[in-house]
Formats: C-alpha cells, sequence, structure tokens
C-alpha cells in the first residue's frame, strides 16, 4: 500500500502541473492560496499568489463577486458550477483589462470531521467557442433578416429518395415570408412535394430534378393549378450537388397573364365590338403596360435571384462549417469561416446599395462640392486602381462651378468609371478625367434628358476596346456586363447612372469600337459656397471606443435591431435607454433624465417617424445630437438630406465597431454628416 501511494503521488503532482485546465486549492475560510497549476497562472496573467488570500491576490475579482460565491461554497458545502460565465481580468494593476469566459466548478474540501477546510477550484477557459456561438447567432439573424425581407418569393427545397425512385420527391425547408403571398400556400416549411400536389409531382420533380442534376438554372412560367395562380419562376442548384438542394425566386404574374388573355379575346371580336369594348380595351392595355413593367422587374430580379443565392450559400455554408467545427472541438479553425459569413453579408449589402442607386432610392448626403478638388484628391486612389501601365491625366476647367451632390457617392462613381477604363485597356493606355461648366439650351439638354440651365460635367475617356451601339444602349442596365462570368456584377454603371438622374443630372456614354470610351455624368450647378470633399472612403480595423458614462436614446422598432446596438454600447460602458416607437421615446425625451445621443430609425410605427421624433426632441433639447439609421432610403422624410445642424445619417446594415465609433465621434462632436 505505502509503495503504491508512493508512485501515485509523482504521477498526480504531473498530472496538476500539465493538465489542460486550470486548478488550484484555497485554504480556509479566507481562501489562501494553497496550490495553483501553469493554467491557472496563465489565465490570471502569470501572478503570485501561493501564500495570498483571493482578496489579496485578486482585487479585480473581488470587484465581480468572486469572494461572495467562495463563501457560500466554504459555508454551506454546496458546490457551485458555472458554465460561459463572463470574467473580466487584469494581467497587471492599473493595465488593461481581457473579457474571458469560463467554465469551471468550486468544489469544497472536507476533514475527517466531516467539516470544510478548503476549495478545489477546476475549469477550462471557453473565451474562442463563446464569441464563435454568439458571432454565429449574429450572422444567422442577419441571414434571416434579408431572407425574409426579399419581396419575390423564395424557398429551398431537398430532394430526397421516395417509394418513386431515388430523388423521387422533395421537402420544403425554408421559405420567406413572400412565399406564401405569391404562391398562396401556408406553413410550406417540413410540406412534402407529393403530399402537396400529388397529381403535379412528376412535372415538379423533372423539372427542378434536371436543375440538381446538371447544375443548370432554369426560368420559366407555370400555373398552380390548386390555387389558380400563374407564376413566374427561376430556380438554381445550391453548391454541393451533394447537398441536393434546390433554390427558387418567384412572383405571382396572375394579373399579368389575365390581362394578356383578356386582350387576346378582345382583339379575336375588336372589329365588331369596337364602340362597346372600347373602354374594357383602355383598361386592359394599361394592365398590359403594367405587366411590361414588371417584365423588366423580373430580369432584374433573376439578377438579383443569381447574387443573393451565391452570398447565401456562403452564409449558409460558413456557418454550417463554424458549427461542425465547434462541435469537432476545432474552434480555431472557425474564424476563417465567420469571416467568410461576415464578408457574404457586407457584399449582399453592396449588392443593395447599388440597387438603390440604380432605382434613385438611396440616401444621400448633399451639400456643395468642388468637383475638381474631388478630383484631385483622388487621384492617388485613381493611379494605384488602374495600375502603372495606364497614365492618367486630370483636366480640371479653370473656374469651374459648384455642384450640390453627395460627395462620397461622387466619388465612388468617379472610381467605377476609372475601374472600368482600366479594364478596357489591358495592355495599358491613357485615362483621362476632364471637368467644364456647361450651359444646356433646350436643344443639347433634350438630347441629355436634362432641363435647360447650368451643369458641371465630369467626363472620364479611355483609349481602350471601345464600345458597339447595341453595347451602349445597354451598358446602363443593371446586371448587364460584358466581362467574363465572376469579373463584374454589371451594377457599377448602373449606381452610376442612378446616382446622376437622382442627384438631379445625367450620365451619358461616348463610344467607338476600337477607338475608346468616354462617360460624362451632369451635374446641376449649385450657387453656395463650397464644402470642402473628403477623402474617399475606406475601411478601418480600429478597436470600438469605450464610452465615458454617457447616455443614449435608441429608438427602433426592429427588436432584433434594437437589442444589438443596445448590447454594443452597453459592452461598452454607456449608459442605453431603449424605445420601440416615437412616442414612448418621446415620453423619456421630455423628462429631466440626461440624454447625449438619439439613435433612431427612421421609419417608426404609431404615427411618428425618426424625423418628427427629432424634430419634437430639439423642442426640449435644442443642442440633442441625432443619430438617423435607415435600412433603405427614405429621403422624403429625411426632407432629401437637408438636414439640421447635429442630425446625422447611417444606413443599414452596419457593422457593430463601425457603429460604435460612429457614437463616439458624435459623442464627441466630431462625426460626419454620413456613413
Amino acid at each position: 500500500m505505502h509503495s503504491d501511494a508512493g508512485l501515485i503521488a509523482p504521477i498526480l503532482t504531473q498530472m496538476f502541473e500539465q493538465a489542460p485546465t486550470f486548478m488550484a486549492l484555497l485554504r480556509g475560510p479566507e481562501h489562501r492560496f494553497d496550490l495553483a497549476n501553469p493554467s491557472y497562472l496563465r489565465l490570471i496573467g502569470d501572478r503570485e499568489v501561493v501564500g495570498r488570500t483571493v482578496a489579496e491576490a485578486l482585487p479585480d475579482a473581488v470587484a465581480q463577486g468572486v469572494v461572495g460565491i467562495l463563501d457560500d461554497v466554504y459555508r454551506t458545502g454546496v458546490p457551485y458550477t458555472a458554465n460561459g460565465a463572463r470574467f473580466v481580468i487584469q494581467a497587471e494593476p492599473g493595465g488593461p483589462t481581457q473579457e474571458r469566459f469560463l467554465d469551471f466548478v468550486y468544489q469544497p474540501l472536507r476533514d475527517s470531521d466531516g467539516k470544510v477546510n478548503a476549495i478545489f477550484i477546476e475549469g477550462a477557459d471557453v473565451t474562442e467557442r463563446t464569441l464563435a456561438e454568439r458571432a454565429q447567432r449574429e450572422s444567422e439573424a442577419l441571414y434571416k433578416g434579408l431572407f425574409d425581407a426579399i419581396d419575390e418569393g423564395f424557398c429551398i427545397i431537398e430532394f430526397f429518395d421516395g417509394p418513386h425512385g431515388p430523388d423521387s420527391d422533395y421537402v420544403h425547408i425554408q421559405a420567406n415570408d413572400a412565399y406564401e403571398r405569391h404562391a398562396g400556400i401556408s406553413n410550406v416549411v417540413g410540406q412534402k412535394l407529393r403530399e402537396m400536389v400529388p397529381d403535379e409531382a412528376d412535372a415538379w420533380v423533372a423539372r427542378y430534378g434536371a436543375v440538381l442534376r446538371t447544375g443548370e438554372p432554369i426560368r420559366f412560367q407555370q400555373e398552380l393549378v390548386a390555387t389558380g395562380r400563374y407564376l413566374e419562376l427561376a430556380a438554381v442548384r445550391i453548391e454541393p450537388p451533394s447537398r441536393k438542394q434546390v433554390a427558387v425566386i418567384f412572383q405571382d404574374i396572375t394579373a399579368r397573364r389575365r390581362a394578356e388573355t383578356a386582350l387576346a379575346e378582345l382583339n379575336a371580336t375588336l372589329e365588331q365590338e369596337v364602340e362597346k369594348r372600347s373602354a374594357e380595351l383602355m383598361k386592359t392595355e394599361e394592365a398590359l403596360r403594367q405587366s411590361q413593367k414588371m417584365e423588366a422587374v423580373g430580369q432584374l430580379t433573376g439578377g438579383i435571384a443569381h447574387d443573393f443565392n451565391n452570398i447565401l450559400a456562403g452564409i449558409g455554408g460558413s456557418l454550417e462549417m463554424a458549427q461542425a467545427r465547434i462541435a469537432q472541438g476545432r474552434i480555431a479553425d472557425t474564424e476563417r469561416f465567420l469571416t467568410g459569413a461576415k464578408s457574404a453579408v457586407r457584399r449582399a449589402a453592396s449588392l443593395t446599395e447599388r440597387l438603390l442607386a440604380f432605382s434613385r432610392r438611396q440616401t444621400l448626403d448633399p451639400k456643395p462640392v468642388d468637383v475638381n478638388g474631388l478630383v484631385n484628391g483622388m487621384l492617388d486612389l485613381i493611379a494605384r486602381s488602374v495600375g502603372p501601365t495606364i497614365a492618367i491625366e486630370a483636366v480640371g476647367a479653370a473656374g469651374l462651378w459648384t455642384v450640390f451632390a453627395d460627395a462620397g457617392q461622387l466619388e465612388n462613381a468617379l472610381l467605377n468609371l476609372s475601374i472600368n477604363s482600366r479594364d478596357a485597356m489591358p495592355d495599358g493606355g491613357k485615362l483621362t478625367i476632364e471637368t467644364s461648366n456647361r450651359w444646356m439650351d433646350e436643344r443639347a439638354a433634350k438630347a441629355r434628358d436634362l432641363k435647360p440651365g447650368q451643369y458641371v460635367s465630369l467626363c472620364v475617356s479611355d483609349t481602350g476596346t471601345g464600345m458597339t451601339p447595341d453595347v451602349v444602349e445597354r451598358a446602363f442596365d443593371p446586371f448587364f456586363t460584358t466581362k467574363p462570368i465572376g469579373q463584374g456584377t454589371g451594377l457599377g454603371l448602373s449606381m452610376v447612372y442612378g446616382f446622376a438622374g437622382q442627384s438631379g443630372g445625367a450620365a451619358r456614354i461616348y463610344s467607338e469600337p476600337g477607338k475608346g470610351t468616354m462617360i460624362c455624368i451632369y451635374l446641376p450647378r449649385h450657387m453656395g459656397e463650397v464644402v470642402e470633399a473628403g477623402e474617399a472612403a475606406s475601411d478601418f480595423a480600429e478597436p470600438a471606443p469605450v464610452a465615458g458614462g454617457e447616455t443614449v436614446l435608441v429608438v427602433d422598432d426592429e427588436p432584433l435591431v434594437r437589442l444589438l446596438c443596445v448590447e454594443q454600447l452597453e459592452e461598452l460602458g454607456y449608459a442605453v435607454i431603449e424605445a420601440g416607437d416615437g412616442p414612448s421615446a418621446l415620453k423619456i425625451l421630455e423628462t429631466k433624465q440626461p440624454i447625449d445621443l438619439l439613435v433612431t430609425d427612421v421609419g417608426l410605427p404609431r404615427g411618428m417617424n425618426g424625423r418628427q421624433l427629432a424634430d419634437a426632441a430639439r423642442v426640449h433639447r435644442p443642442d440633442l445630437e441625432v443619430l438617423f439609421v435607415t435600412g433603405y432610403a427614405e429621403n422624403a422624410v429625411l426632407n432629401h438630406g437637408h438636414l439640421e445642424p447635429g442630425m446625422h445619417i447611417m444606413t443599414k446594415p452596419f457593422e457593430m465597431e463601425v457603429f460604435a465609433r460612429r457614437v463616439r465621434d458624435l459623442i464627441d462632436g466630431r462625426g460626419p454628416t454620413k456613413a
């Protein structure tokens, strides 16, 4: 027995010293460190703790209630267990703190009389797992929001083997809110095709099964016999094929089909019933014109479907891989998948921003701008973007007039045009950026779809391959591109076109094959003082600034967005008050509660939008800083970007760190007017 104990003691000591979990032994009611293994010492910053009490060695732990818990364990003899407990550790007195998440147990130890005389601590640092799970939840929530926000019906189906053979049936595994609205079928998730429409099942399986087998997307129109609706559908395979999933996007074209049918019937008897049916004919022709508009929308949504399906596949696949790695305990491998999901979300936000620009619905922040100054400030960035094989010449007109435009969007437009010129000159060439003052008489203005008057032109020309007339005619169409697959979205020029139109101007293309291309943006002259253009937008990776105890009121009717904003601000030390609508927020603002910043959505329920709330708040708090956050262009509510001093705009979606930096800047009084 004695010799066995002599062998076991060194083994136990070795296990204690080399254990990957942290362990420590506390003696007596004052919790004095008797032992602490290397893992424990690394966790607390390699402090000298043996022989000292917890209160002496870890004052930061005392402030977080650790001693109180140890007292309870020592007094009651009941173990204490925690999972994912947040613990802020200060490596050295007065130094920076680190946030960690821990799984641990405080196990009481008893002497021969059964009295507690020590506490054994054992646990593991699960910070990476906890943060990965948090990021996964946030990404899933954002993905779900995008999924349900799409106006077109959307679903994902998954094939499985059935009695009729391999891949002979499928089940709906996801569907957005618009699915029921367009297809007329409720609660479709979980329903199997052959149980829903057994008589139509073979035709649907054959059509979507071909997409699954070949990977070739399809687009078609189909009547749903069960509901009597006509749908226009597009289907693509979700990679890899082993998932056996197909994504389907569609819209209801029942009204258009009925209008076309009615028009055909009318034409058959038109000669005999001209006078009798003339009123109905006009009504039907109006419906047909509307259907033609919807045809154009259908082309647009086809492009959206392609890009969003790729984005959704990237998000879903990344989250699945991260979840699998977490289940395997390979926490370190999850970061690249979570980073990939965040990158896909940014691509989705960029896609919606470009679509809003084309449709002239983006949120703009116009101000008087010196275009020559803006161009000169962009030359270094343009040079880096086009490369050394292309010579750049800037020709700025003397005495150039001021324009009233969003400087950031004008910078984006100029960069887009420069990159397009670069791609048109694969062997190098010359890029010229030219500005000038233009008087447009009625004839010249009509040729450019403008009103007669004074304009500033910003033209980008190249010595590249040029465009044929049919390409020029379609160049501003969204998702139209002549670049190889994967090298262009087809939204760059459409964004420039939409921005120019929304700014009261126009964009035009002048090109000839083999001789190059010139694209000009025409913007109306503005009579007013010049505001110096800022530098081109860029991404920052600075950490979110910590608060100094300021109070922020967050108003948003979307609970998830409000939760994320409140959580981010509270973690940084702000005192946060939240409200779900304008009237509730106004009651808070009418009190004497100190509030340093109002963060409000623009579109709010209960009869008071964000701008009305801000105006009402300024009555009681004239110096209150206001940050509007908006998920889409609400320029009418925001008075077309003409905001009062101290009012600012930020467009959803945004990264939480960017939001935190913006809040800090506005509270400090150094924020710009738009993000």
